[in-house]
């Protein structure tokens, strides 16, 4: 019987949208919600526009956005007959997100998978991104739609996923890394987000959620491990208000290194 394309992952991609010329693609992906992702594609973008590097977020979460909120964005896109042109972090970042066009950043989108799917295109087809080194896709928790349709459709140059301490999280995030095998998506590297906090009087190190599990398991699923990400209040504070950018964040210089190294060696392409 003739392999289909879905077997070996191979599938027709997006052309590069109108208007724009986006050199690398890359998305960050968990298994599970809630162990950080939005805010490690956050921090990563910010670590490249300090870099000089022009980057670009396209929040891929449609019922779950948070990009916005965590850089203080509320400007919405402006539509010319060429495309959507997306607002502008204080970095220069340039940000798309449902909750752009949304009256209220609260307002819920009730919408089922094939529109969910069909509007993750249309923030790649429909926006006019411009010039961009990277763009980061912050892709929603799980293997459904939205995720399904990012790896089908955009030109993805690699994944980083990420994960927390606990044995739940990283069984439900091996489900992700499978999935992205089997799409022959490259995976870039694993993260672990609240891998622990320092105490603020003795300065010792609390393992919040049990011990480091991520570097074994990356070990175990033959990928790199990129680095932990502490608790820390003062990120926190700065992600509520809308200032992200003014974190310093030593994992996101580290995964910034790492997709500069996946370029210079040739990969991804």
């Amino acid at each position: 019987m003739q392999e289909t394309p879905e077997k070996r992952g191979v599938f027709e991609k997006l052309p590069q949208p109108e208007q724009s010329h986006i050199k690398r693609v890359i998305a960050v992906m968990s298994g599970k919600g809630g162990v950080g992702k939005s805010t490690i594609a956050a921090l990563t973008a910010a670590a490249l526009a300090r870099e000089g590097k022009k980057v670009g977020v396209l929040d891929a979460d449609i019922t779950g956005p948070s990009i916005p909120r965590l850089f203080g964005v509320r400007t919405e896109p402006v539509a010319l007959p060429v495309g959507m042109v997306p607002p502008e972090t204080a970095l220069g970042i340039r940000i798309m997100s449902i909750n752009l066009l949304l009256p209220q950043e609260d307002d819920p989108v009730i919408w089922r998978g094939p529109i969910i799917a069909g509007a993750v295109k249309q923030f790649w087809t429909d926006v006019v991104w411009g010039d961009l080194d990277y763009l980061i896709v912050d892709l929603p928790p799980g293997t459904g739609d939205a995720p399904l349709t990012v790896m089908q459709s955009l030109p993805l140059d690699g994944i980083i996923v990420v994960t927390s301490p606990q044995e739940l999280a990283l069984m439900v995030v091996k489900k992700a890394v499978k999935m992205a095998e089997t799409l022959a998506v490259p995976l870039l590297g694993l993260v672990e987000n609240m891998s622990y906090v320092t105490c603020p009087r003795c300065g010792e190190r609390i393992d919040v959620f049990g011990p480091n599990r991520a570097e074994r398991a990356a070990q175990d699923l033959g990928l790199t491990y990129i680095g932990g990400m502490p608790i820390d209040p003062a990120l926190t504070a700065l992600a509520d208000r809308g200032a992200i950018e003014q974190y310093q964040s030593e994992l996101g210089r580290l995964i910034a290194s790492r997709l500069a190294a996946a370029e210079d060696a040739g990969r991804p392409r």
